[in-house]
């Protein structure tokens, strides 16, 4: 079987992406990163997802961003915004993380021998990351392929990101086609320690939504469900 890295948070994107890859055949070799975020119940929930979906190995890889801050997710200073989804880039971007992520898969994939990284970023339903444009992965693919041994060996790299083009309600139904769990998922920015999310901040708002538009009841537990 050929190789692949996928890259799960434990979110519900990163979760349909690892479905996508296994689907297609890939021996999966899932990576999570513990950045120093407010939610630590991703990186449980990132746990659970892959030893249900079976992959090869999960490795969670620690390097703390919280030193550079900038971002809500790394710095407590910073509100996590719960006022809508507004446009511009938010609060909750976290400066260079998917770069820092797609080279640690990198490292990886090279390490395994394998050409292939999966990345569940999307550019449709999203908050206005600049790292998940179509234009971002393909620069990212160039530079991978310019980089590495396997590259300088003429064996080209992947970057894989099925999800780019899609609505968030368009990947929950194709995730639920691939039978992906996603009670198990946690997408909440400031999901408490046992995954209830906020049901307020961008990221909760999204997914609500998603389910709505995709017509499937939403399986997130939610600890202010007065509110929503």
């Amino acid at each position: 079987m050929t190789k692949a890295v996928v890259l799960l948070s434990g979110g519900l994107d990163s979760a349909t992406i690892l479905a996508i890859a296994l689907d297609k055949g890939y021996e999966c070799y899932a990576m999570s990163v513990d950045y120093g975020q407010r939610n630590r119940s991703e990186l449980i929930a990132a746990g659970n997802v892959a030893k249900v979906m079976g992959v090869c190995k999960h490795k969670i890889i620690n390097i703390d961003l919280t030193v550079f801050g900038g971002s809500a997710l790394t710095d407590a200073s910073i509100a996590i915004p719960i006022e809508g989804i507004n446009e511009g880039i938010p609060a909750t971007y976290v400066p260079a993380r998917n770069t820092i992520m797609l080279s640690l898969a990198l490292s990886w994939a090279e390490v395994l021998g394998s050409s292939n990284i999966f990345i569940g970023v999307n550019a449709v339903d999203y908050s206005g990351y600049p790292d998940c444009r179509p234009e971002y992965i393909e620069a990212f693919e160039k530079v991978a392929n310019l980089a590495t041994k396997v590259s300088i060996q003429n064996k080209k790299l992947s970057i894989h990101a099925p999800l780019i083009n899609l609505s968030k309600a368009e990947i929950i139904q194709k995730g639920k086609l691939l039978d992906v769990d996603y009670r198990l998922t946690v997408s909440c920015y400031q999901a408490n320690e046992d995954g209830f999310a906020c049901g307020l901040c961008d990221s909760c708002r999204l997914r609500r939504a998603g389910f709505g538009a995709a017509g499937i009841p939403d399986p997130t537990r939610y600890r202010q469900v007065e509110k929503l």
